[in-house]
C-alpha cells in the first residue's frame, strides 16, 4: 500500500476509534440523535481552526457526553482536541473556504467537509433531519452505523473469508503436491496467490468493522485470527520461492512484488494474467510453463525449524528438488545444521513429501 494511502487509512481507522460503540465521545452523539437536534463537531484545534472561527465562546472543560449533548442545542460547531478530551469551543461560526469542493448540498455538511479538508481534522456532522452520523474526514465522508448493523455486515464478511480460506487451503495444497514432484506451472502459483491476496482484503475489511465496533469486536477479532493465521508468512514464502531475484536481492524484490500485489485493483486481481506479470512470470501465455521453487515454503512446514536455517538451507542448496534428494551428509554441510537437526530435517522432508502427494491423490 502506497505511503500516502497507509497514512489516509491509519487517520481514518484512528477517528473512527475515538467514534466507536462504547466512548463517551459515541455516546455523546447518541444523545444527541434521540434528542432530535444536529450537531457539528471539530475533532482537533490549532491556530488554522481558530482561524475558521467566528463568534460563540471559549472553553476549556472536561469533555463529557452530557456537555456535548447541551452544548448541541444551540447553534453553531463545536471544537474539542485531538484527543477529545476537552471542549475547547462551542457555538462558533466556522468559515471555511468557499473554493474547496463539496458534493454536500445542506449547510451543515458543505460545512463539515469543507472544514475537514482545511484543517486535516477529522469532522462530525449529526443530520437532524436524517438521523444520520457522518464522519469527514480526506475528503470522505463515511457514515457511521449502529452496532447492529456493522455486526451483520462482519458476519457477512466472515462467511466469505472462510469460504476463501477454505479454497486457498485447497489449491495451497495442491501447490505443494505439484512442488514435489516438479510438476508446478505458473498457473498454479499465481492461484495461490490471488486467494492469499483474497484473503488479505476480506481481512482488511474486517479489520476495519473491528474498528468500528470498539469493545465490541473482542469476538469478531478471535475468529478473523483464526481464519488469517499463518496467511502473512505463506505470501511472503511464496514470493521467496518464485521471486526472480539472486539472494542477496530476493528480500527487497519480495518486498517490491507483494506491494504490487497489494496495489493490484479488485478487477486486475481476478486476472490470473496480471498476478503472474506481477510475480514476474513475463508474458501471460507463460501460465502453463513449468517452475520450480526454491523450496522456502516446505521448508517452513518442518516442525521446529527457524526461519533463520531455512533461509540458509534454500539458499545453499537453490532449488525444492535438490533439497528433496539431499542426504543427512549433504544437509550438514549447511552452517548451523548438526547432526541431529539434519537428520530431524530430512525425516520432517520426507513426512511432507509423502503427505502432500497421498493428499492430492487419495
Amino acid at each position: 500500500m502506497p505511503a500516502a494511502s497507509k497514512g489516509r487509512d491509519e487517520r481514518r481507522r484512528a477517528a473512527l476509534t475515538a467514534l466507536a460503540p462504547g466512548t463517551a465521545l459515541r455516546e455523546g452523539l447518541e444523545r444527541i440523535l434521540r434528542g432530535n437536534t444536529g450537531a457539528l463537531i471539530v475533532l482537533g484545534f490549532d491556530q488554522v481552526v481558530r482561524d475558521l472561527c467566528s463568534g460563540g465562546f471559549e472553553l476549556t472543560v472536561p469533555f463529557s457526553a452530557t456537555r456535548l449533548r447541551e452544548l448541541a442545542k444551540m447553534d453553531g460547531a463545536i471544537v474539542l482536541d485531538l484527543a477529545a478530551n476537552n471542549i475547547v469551543r462551542a457555538a462558533v461560526h466556522l468559515m471555511p473556504d468557499p473554493a474547496l469542493p463539496t458534493d454536500e448540498s445542506g449547510t451543515r455538511h458543505r460545512t463539515a467537509e469543507r472544514v475537514a479538508r482545511q484543517t486535516g481534522y477529522p469532522v462530525v456532522a449529526v443530520s437532524k433531519s436524517m438521523r444520520t452520523i457522518g464522519l469527514y474526514i480526506d475528503g470522505t465522508r463515511h457514515v457511521l452505523e449502529d452496532s447492529v448493523a456493522i455486526l451483520s455486515h462482519a458476519n457477512q464478511a466472515l462467511g466469505t473469508l472462510e469460504r476463501y480460506r477454505l479454497r486457498l487451503d485447497e489449491v495451497s495444497g495442491a501447490l505443494s503436491a505439484l512442488e514435489i514432484e516438479d510438476l508446478a506451472t505458473v498457473r498454479d502459483v499465481t492461484a495461490v496467490a490471488q486467494r492469499l491476496e483474497m484473503v488479505g482484503r476480506i481481512a482488511g475489511e474486517i479489520e476495519g468493522y473491528m474498528v468500528e465496533l470498539g469493545t465490541g469486536g473482542r469476538l469478531l477479532a478471535l475468529q478473523l485470527d483464526e481464519l488469517v493465521a499463518g496467511t502473512k508468512a505463506e505470501r511472503e514464502l511464496l514470493a521467496l520461492d518464485y521471486v526472480p531475484a539472486a539472494a542477496d536481492g530476493r528480500q527487497v524484490a519480495m518486498d517490491a512484488v507483494l506491494t504490487d500485489l497489494g496495489g493490484l485493483s479488485p478487477d486486475d486481481l481476478l486476472d490470473v494474467a496480471k498476478i503472474a506479470a506481477t510475480l514476474g512470470f513475463g508474458q501471460p501465455d507463460a501460465l502453463d510453463h513449468p517452475v520450480s521453487p526454491r523450496g522456502y515454503r516446505l521448508l517452513a512446514k518442518v516442525p521446529r525449524l527457524p526461519r533463520l536455517a531455512v533461509e540458509r538451507l534454500a539458499e545453499h542448496f537453490e532449488g525444492l528438488q535438490k533439497l528433496l534428494a539431499a542426504s543427512v551428509e549433504d544437509l550438514q554441510q549447511v552452517d548451523g545444521i548438526g547432526g541431529p537437526h539434519a537428520r530431524s530435517i530430512r525425516e520432517g522432508l520426507s513426512r511432507l513429501a509423502e503427505s502432500s502427494i497421498l493428499e492430492r491423490y487419495v
